[in-house]
């Protein structure tokens, strides 16, 4: 079976908006992979997520890159993992980083192709690539399980 058309946004917003769709299709243990260039819009579709996850909106949703982890709470708890600048497995070992994967939150990380060993084999890998225009992106899904494919499946169906 050919992979899917990869879903597309022209902008910003509609990155944000494609997260908050998606954010509102979520439950606690989902687990999400954003891969994508530096600026390819991967902060800008976990903004959308933690609105769709009912995270107060005066909370600023940022890249967690100097810090790891960015928890937040809301209707359900995100978890925003960033491992661009993490050296070693073993820097995540040792911070912990698999009791972040304990069911009660969903968990988002950005640059996951780093240590794909620290992540469930089931989950919902989204790719963000740059498109022909300056804030054009084509957004691949790869959905790993069950639960990823429902998740898939829902979110084609309610993006344009």
């Amino acid at each position: 079976m050919p992979p899917a058309a990869p879903l597309r946004s022209h902008s910003a917003e509609q990155t944000r908006a494609l997260g908050r769709a998606l954010g509102a299709l979520l439950r606690p243990g989902d687990i999400l992979g954003l891969s994508g260039p530096l600026g390819a819009g991967k902060t800008c579709l976990v903004q959308g997520l933690a609105a769709g996850l009912g995270i107060d909106p005066a909370i600023s949703v940022t890249s967690p890159t100097f810090v790891l982890v960015a928890e937040y709470p809301g209707r359900i708890w995100l978890r925003h993992a960033d491992f661009y600048r993490v050296e070693s497995y073993a820097r995540l070992d040792d911070a912990g980083f698999d009791d972040l994967l304990d069911g009660r939150a969903v968990v988002v990380v950005e640059w996951p192709e780093r240590f794909p060993e620290a992540l469930p084999v089931e989950r919902l890998q989204l790719a963000l690539e740059p498109g022909p225009g300056d804030e054009d992106r084509a957004i691949r899904i790869q959905a790993r399980g069950e639960r990823a494919r429902e998740i898939e499946g829902e979110l084609r169906a309610r993006w344009p």
